[in-house]
């Protein structure tokens, strides 16, 4: 005789008993993030005391325009007429960063590298003629964001594709957002990763944003990779674990993405700190004198 819910036998999967032994085959966990970068420090080595000398006064520039620098200013250094072997020294003391961008337009090239001093980019441009470099101090390179939605890949036209279940109110509500969205008004996203959509929504939505010229890459926990679309202002802003896992899938309408930015904290530390650079370096050259 069958049971109340038409079932004669107890169902697969329940029950003691009926998982697996965890001292026999061991657990298994999802990866944890790891390999976080931290801020460390580094005094570059004084062999020539005429070469360290000219390196740290570049430095002391650098910290002077931390220090007197505020929110929305961004303090342009040339380096251009610098050396090789200063060049090197200053390279060397201010380290590498967690965020790096490329631009991309029209045959020209910007290739941008934070240093370790958070809200200290090094900018290096090429294009015909010979390469141009300088350092810039602000929260974010305006040059990247100047560039950013002239169209790389230009945005889609056309009717909708079978296949879309919220596109096209998706693509509606960011197209609305972009046009309202002016400078100073706090950021608006939509969520892929908590919001329905299928891969046709997905691929219906950027391409009809574009693919703009600045692509950012932010390596701390993990990795956040932020792309300009075409569209001005919008930007796709992906979290991916310490595996590469996507793990948040995201539309700003913004400025740009704060995740990239050196906060006005992290520019008064990093006076700080290359204060505390500066007092060791000028040590090691009265040492070697």
């Amino acid at each position: 005789m069958s049971s109340l819910f038409g079932m004669t036998h107890p169902p697969v999967g329940f029950g003691p008993g009926s998982q697996p032994d965890a001292s026999e085959e061991g657990l298994e966990y999802l990866p944890m993030p790891s390999g976080m970068r931290v801020y460390e420090p580094h005094l570059p080595e004084v062999v020539d005391p005429a070469c360290a000398a000219a390196a740290r006064a570049v430095l002391v520039r650098i910290q002077r325009a931390l220090a007197d620098w505020s929110p929305g200013e961004e303090i342009r250094i040339p380096v251009d007429d610098l050396d090789s072997p200063v060049l090197a020294l200053v390279d060397e003391a201010l380290g590498e960063g967690e965020v790096a961008v490329k631009v991309e337009r029209a045959g020209d090239r910007l290739e941008i590298q934070e240093a370790s001093l958070a809200g200290v980019w090094r900018v290096r441009a090429f294009g015909d003629g010979p390469s141009r470099e300088s350092l810039l101090v602000g929260s974010f390179p305006k040059v990247a964001l100047n560039r950013a939605f002239t169209a790389a890949t230009p945005a889609a036209t056309g009717p909708a594709p079978a296949g879309l279940m919220n596109g096209q109110p998706i693509l509606t509500e960011l197209l609305d957002r972009s046009a309202a969205w002016r400078r100073g008004d706090g950021p608006h996203a939509v969520n892929f990763s908590l919001l329905p959509h299928t891969p046709e929504d997905l691929a219906f939505v950027e391409q009809h944003l574009g693919v703009g010229a600045t692509t950012i890459l932010s390596r701390g926990y993990g990795n956040c990779r932020v792309t300009a679309t075409a569209t001005p202002n919008v930007w796709w802003v992906r979290y991916y674990n310490s595996v590469d896992t996507l793990i948040l899938d995201t539309v700003e309408i913004v400025d740009v993405p704060a995740v990239v930015c050196a906060a006005v904290e992290d520019i008064a530390d990093s006076a700080e700190r290359l204060g505390e650079i500066l007092d060791a370096l000028a040590t090691d050259l009265e040492r070697v004198r």
